[in-house]
C-alpha cells in the first residue's frame, strides 16, 4: 500500500550508492551529430533542455517569503541542517567525544586500500592517534572559520583511500563531502598532526585540511555570512563560475565558485576606476574571504565578469529554472561525495536547489526519509502498478528516491516518465531479454521505467519515496 505520511530520517551515514548499477540501449543520440550510444530510450532532443522546457510552466512554485519559511523549518526541525552559530562556544569532553566518534569510528565492513590490501587493526590504531581525543579537556571551545577554498570533508583526518570490497576505486569510503568557498564553519576540534580541523557545516560534520580554510572571529564570520544570506547576493548560477585573473593575488585569482555559492557585492560606487589594474564595469566586485600570511582570516575584493553564470539574487523556483539548473551539470563526471571536482546525486540535487535559497541535508537518505517537502512514501507491500500510477502524478522537478540514489523528474516523452540524476552505473533488459550492465557515470538524462538493478529488480522496485518541494 501507499503510506502518504512522511517518514522520519535518522542520523546515517553517505549511503552506499545503488546509482552504479543501472542500464543501456544502441540508440542513436548526441546533441548537434547523431552517434551510437548503448543509452537506452534516448534520442537527440533529450539531451536538449529546450526539449522539456516545452512541458514546464514559469509559474513561481514558493515565494521568497515561503522559501525562508522552509528553511527555517528545517532548521528547526531536521537534525541534518543545522545553523552553524547555534553550536555551543564551548563544549564540555562528553560532547565533543561525541563529536569526534560521530564521524570517525572503525567501520563495522572490512575495507581496502587502491593496492588492494586490506587495513588491519595497525592500520586504524594511526588514524583514531590522529584524530586526538587524548587533547581533549573537560572544556573545549569552538572556533569559527569561513572555506577559502573548494575541498573535502573526510570520515579520518587523512587523504587514505579506501574502498570497499570489489568497489569501484571511484568510491573513496573516507570521502564523504565537498565545501565551498564562503561556507562558513564552526570548528570544534584539531588533529594530533596539526593539519586538520573536524567542523560542522549547514548540513555535515567531518574532517577538513587547514590549509583550505580561514579562522576568524565569530562577529566577523557570522556578519560575512549574514551578509551572503542578504535580499540581493551574487548567487554561482553555472556549474562553476571562476573569479576574474589577478596576477598579484594568487588567493583571489581564478577561484572556482560552485553552483548555489552565494556572495557578498559591492556597489560599483563604492570602488574606483579600476580594481587590480582592471576596470570593474563589466565586472561584478564581490568579497572574498581569504586568509592572510599569518594564517588568519581577511577579506578581499574581487571580480567575476558578467560572462560568468551569475544572477544577483536568487533564482525564481519555478519549473522551467529547476530544467535549467539540471542540464547545466549534464555531462559531468560523477564524483562520490563531491569527490572528483563534481559532484553525486545528492550533491547534484543539492546544489540545484540551493540556487532557489532552499537548504537540504547532504545524504540520499537524509533526504529521502527527512520529514519536509510532500512526500508518498511506499512500503514492501506497495505495488509496482501502485507505483507507476503514482509516477504518473509525479510534476517537474520532484525527487525520487531508491536506498542510496535520488533522481529529479524531467517530464514524459510519449508516456514514458523520464529523469535527469548524477548515476555511477546503468542496466536494462535488452532485446534479447537479458541483463545489460554499462555505465554512464555522469549527469544523464535516462527513461525512468527501464532501469534495472538486477537481473529481477527494478528502479520502480526500489523506489521508497516521492517528494515535492511546492
Amino acid at each position: 500500500m501507499i503510506n502518504k505520511n512522511n517518514l522520519i530520517s535518522k542520523n546515517t551515514k553517505l549511503a552506499l550508492t545503488l546509482c552504479s548499477l543501472i542500464g543501456t540501449s544502441m540508440l542513436s543520440l548526441s546533441i548537434g551529430q547523431a552517434k551510437a550510444s548503448d543509452v537506452i530510450g534516448i534520442a537527440d532532443q533529450h539531451l536538449q533542455v529546450s526539449y522539456w522546457q516545452q512541458q514546464a510552466t514559469p509559474k513561481q512554485l514558493l515565494s521568497a517569503a515561503q522559501i525562508n519559511q522552509f528553511n527555517q523549518s528545517m532548521l528547526a526541525n531536521n537534525p541534518h541542517v543545522v545553523d552553524v552559530f547555534s553550536v555551543p562556544d564551548q563544549l564540555n569532553a562528553e560532547q565533543l567525544k561525541n563529536y569526534v566518534k560521530h564521524v570517525s569510528s572503525v567501520p563495522k565492513w572490512d575495507r581496502f586500500y587502491v593496492d588492494g590490501r586490506k587495513l588491519g587493526a595497525k592500520d586504524y590504531a594511526h588514524y583514531l592517534k590522529n584524530i586526538n581525543l587524548d587533547a581533549i579537556k573537560a572544556s573545549n571551545p569552538v572556533r569559527w572559520a569561513l572555506v577559502v577554498k573548494r575541498t573535502s570533508l573526510r570520515t579520518f583526518p587523512t587523504m587514505d583511500k579506501v574502498l570497499n570490497s570489489g568497489m569501484d576505486a571511484d568510491l573513496d569510503r573516507f570521502q564523504e563531502t565537498g565545501v565551498f568557498p564562503v561556507d562558513a564553519l564552526a570548528v570544534v576540534h584539531e588533529s594530533a598532526d596539526g593539519q586538520w580541523y573536524l567542523v560542522q557545516s549547514y548540513n555535515y560534520l567531518a574532517w577538513v585540511q587547514k590549509k583550505d580554510i580561514a579562522l576568524g572571529e565569530k562577529q566577523e564570520v557570522l556578519d560575512y555570512a549574514l551578509q551572503t544570506q542578504s535580499a540581493a547576493p551574487l548567487v554561482i548560477t553555472g556549474d562553476k563560475v571562476f573569479t576574474s585573473y589577478v596576477p598579484e593575488h594568487a588567493d583571489i585569482s581564478e577561484v572556482q565558485l560552485d553552483m548555489g555559492v552565494k556572495l557578498p557585492l559591492v556597489k560599483h560606487k563604492d570602488t574606483l576606476t579600476q580594481v587590480y589594474g582592471q576596470n570593474p564595469y563589466a565586472s561584478h566586485v564581490v568579497i572574498l574571504p581569504t586568509k592572510n600570511e599569518q594564517g588568519e582570516l581577511a577579506f578581499k575584493h574581487a571580480l567575476i565578469a558578467y560572462n560568468q553564470d551569475t544572477r544577483i539574487g536568487y533564482l525564481p523556483f519555478t519549473e522551467q529554472n529547476l530544467i535549467n539548473q539540471g542540464f547545466k551539470f549534464l555531462g559531468e563526471r560523477y564524483g562520490w561525495g563531491h569527490s572528483y571536482n563534481s559532484r553525486d546525486c545528492t550533491g547534484f540535487v543539492g546544489e540545484i536547489y540551493k540556487t532557489f535559497g532552499l537548504l537540504m541535508p547532504r545524504n540520499s537518505a537524509q533526504q529521502g526519509k527527512g520529514v519536509y517537502g510532500e512526500n508518498i512514501n511506499f512500503d514492501k507491500n506497495t505495488s509496482k502498478e501502485e507505483k507507476i500510477a503514482a509516477i504518473q502524478q509525479l510534476k517537474i522537478g520532484d525527487l525520487i528516491y531508491i536506498p542510496g540514489h535520488v533522481m529529479m523528474y524531467l517530464g514524459e516523452d510519449n508516456g514514458k516518465p523520464y529523469v535527469i540524476h548524477d548515476v555511477k552505473g546503468l542496466g536494462y533488459i535488452n532485446g534479447d531479454n537479458q541483463l545489460y550492465k554499462g555505465t554512464l557515470n555522469g549527469v544523464s538524462v535516462t527513461p525512468l521505467l527501464d532501469l534495472m538493478l538486477s537481473e529481477n529488480r527494478s528502479y520502480v522496485d526500489r523506489i521508497y519515496n516521492m517528494k515535492r518541494i511546492r
